[in-house]
């Protein structure tokens, strides 16, 4: 199982000591503004109701829902020559950005299409509520209700997004999920993964990035595509993340409207390569905003790991 690559297991880390610097940007007014541009994220919430009721009157609104339930599972198979042997054919399973209290059924839809699925590892990169700020009570029972439908040999290693709360971390701890907070784990011989913490500035991650060792499999969980150049010279392989949505609101073709992420834009959806770096940002299984998609499915994905 996921073990922790300090001196101290992951049932007595002092999970609070790492949460301290986002309880204090939180205390300062931190509502996910690191994720993107902050105005833009405001804007996009004011004019939420008016998009809506555009919709609604364009008879387009419940095609957007029946798309947010669409879920897709998305199959990578991707090569590195520096995979560890007895690591070749590793399994890796992607959830992000679920909101899982903003679709209603969503859960379900999830628990439907991991059955039957099997991993090695599972791994979550941000975003478990809707609001960005308020109660996170909806949350938990149908994170419980997903969690419980996954088959991973490992365990499940997770990320805190910009849409989510300090406070969340060690109930997801509680449902069996391992937190990390700017931290790495080596969760098996020779792979190591290092979580960001999206409301740091960066210095604690680039801190966490040089722990690992330059020879290991180094995976990298961040909840935006904007730390790529950090990861990339650090010697990061695989660089999982999320938040943009892909665009989730895509003209017919799939170009997205808006993508609020600083990076550039061919990081901001799907497979991207950034030096020796091999990126993935998912489009997500939920939706932001309103629980809509359009020319856009969410998606979860797999990815096989080959030596090369």
């Amino acid at each position: 199982m996921i073990r922790s690559a300090s001196s101290s297991p992951p049932s007595i880390r002092n999970l609070e000591e790492r949460l301290a610097p986002r309880r204090a940007a939180e205390a300062s007014g931190y509502h996910g503004g690191r994720g993107g541009n902050p105005l833009l994220v405001h804007c996009n919430w004011a004019l939420t109701p008016l998009l809506r009721f555009a919709l609604q009157i364009g008879r387009l609104y419940q095609r957007g829902l029946q798309n947010a339930l669409n879920l897709q599972v998305r199959y990578h198979r991707l090569s590195f020559p520096n995979l560890p042997a007895h690591l070749d054919g590793f399994r890796l399973l992607q959830l992000s950005d679920l909101h899982i209290d903003g679709v209603d059924g969503l859960a379900e839809v999830l628990c439907q299409r991991l059955s039957g699925l099997s991993v090695d590892l599972c791994v979550l990169t941000g975003d478990y509520r809707f609001q960005v700020a308020g109660s996170c009570d909806g949350v938990y029972p149908r994170m419980r209700t997903v969690l419980g439908a996954v088959r991973s040999r490992l365990g499940v290693a997770g990320i805190l997004g910009n849409h989510d709360c300090a406070d969340m971390a060690p109930e997801l701890e509680r449902l069996g999920v391992r937190m990390l907070i700017n931290e790495n784990l080596e969760v098996e011989r020779g792979f190591w993964v290092t979580g960001a913490d999206e409301a740091d500035d960066g210095v604690a991650f680039r801190e966490s990035l040089r722990d690992v060792p330059p020879d290991a499999f180094h995976l990298v969980l961040v909840h935006t595509p904007q730390l790529y150049a950090e990861a990339d010279a650090a010697g990061a392989a695989l660089y999982l993340c999320g938040h943009t949505h892909a665009g989730q609101i895509c003209l017919p073709g799939g170009r997205p409207l808006i993508l609020n992420a600083r990076c550039p834009r061919e990081y901001a959806g799907g497979l991207w390569q950034h030096g020796k770096t091999v990126g993935f940002t998912s489009s997500g299984a939920g939706c932001s905003m309103l629980p809509i998609r359009y020319n856009c499915l969410p998606e979860i994905s797999v990815f096989e790991l080959i030596r090369s």
